[in-house]
């Protein structure tokens, strides 16, 4: 039995359908299930399906006449759905460091959630953590899964430069910085690997439904992975992962 969807019309060219707004995996992998399904039956048109925590926003690369044929026929490849399907997906090993040269917000951080370093990064390192969508900046990563103990509200002043590959939490969320940026999030560690490359197919390894695990390691493993992915030659780890 599927969820029940609310459709309705974002702009001229594009529908928006949205589920119970939780974040949840059974709701994920419906959202991925009705992509995938989706971006098959308009395979002879130019469609952007972009998914959120509880949405998807479909693009059309033309007006939209009818709405209500247009929806009707996204309300039955719905129904359509096989529930039973089972995901075959990825778990991804990012290699993290969180010396307090990388993690500049981590004394802070202990401080606010009265847990000692070197526990914060036991829980955060000993969880799987689900890939929901991509956003915010090209190939950030927003994980669920973060232990409910390491859940601290975003920061009141945001950072005006947060360093490319800082790990960070905020609230109950937990992820990568692709890029120097502007960012609300606590910094606790520092990841050397790439996330994000344009000249790629796709630009970003790591997909929507796919598993992270991060295993800590030192500054010295850090700069040598670094120069590793600056001359091409770092394999990221990845194996099977059944959902």
């Amino acid at each position: 039995m599927g969820f029940s969807l609310k459709y309705s019309k974002f702009n001229n060219d594009s529908i928006l359908i949205e589920w119970p707004q939780n974040i949840d995996e059974k709701i994920l992998n419906d959202i991925l299930k009705f992509k995938k399904s989706i971006k098959s039956n308009y395979i002879k048109y130019k469609v952007e399906v972009i998914s959120a925590y509880a949405s998807i926003l479909i693009i059309y690369d033309f007006t939209i006449d009818n709405f209500y044929d247009e929806i009707s026929i996204l309300k039955q490849l719905y129904s359509s759905l096989d529930t039973t399907e089972k995901f075959t997906t990825k778990l991804w090993e990012i290699p993290v460091c969180y010396d307090d040269f990388f993690g500049l917000d981590l004394d802070e951080f202990s401080d606010a959630i009265g847990m000692s370093k070197s526990e914060i990064v036991k829980r955060h390192t000993c969880n799987i953590y689900t890939v929901y969508f991509l956003g915010f900046l090209p190939g950030f990563l927003y994980l669920g899964g973060l232990d409910p103990k390491l859940n601290l509200a975003r920061k009141k002043t945001p950072s005006l430069d947060v360093k490319k590959g800082s790990v960070a939490i905020g609230g109950h969320q937990t992820g990568i910085y692709p890029q120097d940026s502007p960012g609300g999030w606590h910094v606790v560690g520092n990841s050397p690997i790439e996330l994000f490359n344009p000249l790629q197919d796709p630009p970003c390894q790591i997909m929507p439904g796919d598993k992270i695990r991060f295993y800590q390691i030192s500054r010295t493993e850090h700069a040598r992975i670094k120069q590793e992915v600056d001359s091409n030659t770092f394999n990221l780890i990845s194996t099977t992962y059944n959902a």
